[in-house]
């Protein structure tokens, strides 16, 4: 288990600041989630994590490797992997072929698929439900059986750290759930990015709330999802109460008066 932290970190796009200075802490073996309304960076800031953008300033470290330049982009793979919002490949591969291109880092060029990359990509469709269709191709699935590929693709890569950008989307309820108490028995260090406020309160050990790119609480769920905290963020009341199954923090919301005063204190 490795421990993921950015530093300083900031992003300019188009010459606007998407991301400022940003200061970030994932504990090895955590499941750290990133919260905040659309716009407010959370995608921007894991695009730097797992290289698809280079930050304008600061840097990502896994212990203490700077991934952005101590690393090669195959020894950045086989550290950091990604499940993003990208429905993944365009070309008709099979769910097989997909998920085995997650072992590509740890592959020479020359070497063919050995037993244990069979294995691994075996056992990943069989943990995200998806053995039964290996044959299927990619572009036939559901929006919901695509995310479950993909995360039998990032574990197959057997990495560090995991970054998941809005892992339950086009999911149901009851798989949104077993992805995420999967996710948590990994063992691997978690950065995701999460809309559903009561996903975070119950499957993260820490949430870090961005504002507009900068990060305006950090702590654990009940320490930074305030009433106070969601009206200023979010734009919503919200009424805090105890899981009847868990006993963790349960966010119930409704609309806040209109117009909405910004002026709601962080």
């Amino acid at each position: 288990m490795s421990r993921l932290r950015l530093r300083g970190l900031g992003v300019e796009l188009g010459g606007a600041t998407v991301v400022d200075a940003l200061d970030l802490d994932c504990p090895a073996g955590s499941v750290v989630g990133l919260l905040g309304p659309n716009g407010s960076g959370k995608s921007t800031v894991l695009r730097t994590v797992y290289r698809a953008l280079r930050p304008t300033s600061g840097a990502v470290l896994v212990d203490d490797e700077d991934v952005l330049s101590d690393l090669d982009a195959r020894a950045h793979a086989r550290l950091v992997a990604a499940m993003t919002q990208d429905q993944g490949p365009g070309f008709d591969f099979t769910v097989l072929e997909v998920v085995s291109t997650g072992r590509v880092p740890h592959q020479s060029s020359l070497a063919r698929e050995s037993r244990t990359d069979r294995d691994l990509v075996a056992g990943a469709l069989a943990r995200v439900g998806m053995a039964a269709l290996a044959g299927r191709s990619f572009a036939e699935l559901s929006g919901g059986e695509k995310q479950r590929v993909l995360l039998a693709r990032a574990l197959v890569q057997q990495p560090r750290v995991l970054v998941l950008d809005e892992p339950t989307n086009h999911l149901d309820v009851a798989t949104q759930l077993a992805l995420l108490e999967l996710v948590r028995g990994l063992g691997v260090t978690v950065l995701a990015a999460l809309h559903d406020l009561n996903l975070a309160a119950t499957y993260c050990d820490a949430v870090h709330l961005l504002h507009d790119g900068v990060v305006v609480a950090s702590g654990t769920p009940d320490d930074v999802l305030t009433e106070e905290r969601i009206a200023a963020v979010f734009g919503v009341a919200a009424h805090r109460s105890r899981h009847p199954t868990t006993g963790r923090l349960h966010l119930s919301f409704s609309p806040l008066p209109s117009p909405f005063h910004p002026g709601v204190p962080l």
